[in-house]
């Protein structure tokens, strides 16, 4: 993993904990499989996330992904392409 993609994985970590505070998160880079790409070209990563937050509670799935674009809103804009989301409630788990 190059520098610049180590710290744009842990911006979005720093993003992604100050507004949802999640319990568990993963953050996988998953550009190398759309190398290529428009987004790749243009620089631009393509992610999955997967996390774990009280906030998901009693929310529809839309609702989820929508708190999470709203974290990390400026680098939806600059820095990723594209985004999976996989947000679920603690009592979610299994």
């Amino acid at each position: 993993m190059t520098d610049s993609v180590s710290l744009r994985i842990e911006r979005m970590r720093a993003q992604l904990t100050s507004s949802l505070t999640p319990s568990e998160l993963e953050i996988i880079d998953d550009s190398h499989l759309h190398a290529g790409h428009a987004g790749a070209r243009d620089g631009k990563g393509h992610y999955t996330v997967r996390l774990v937050a009280a906030q998901f509670a009693g929310r529809r799935p839309l609702e989820r992904h929508q708190l999470v674009y709203q974290a990390l809103a400026d680098m939806m804009q600059s820095d990723i392409h594209a985004l999976a989301i996989v947000a679920l409630a603690p009592d979610e788990l299994r």
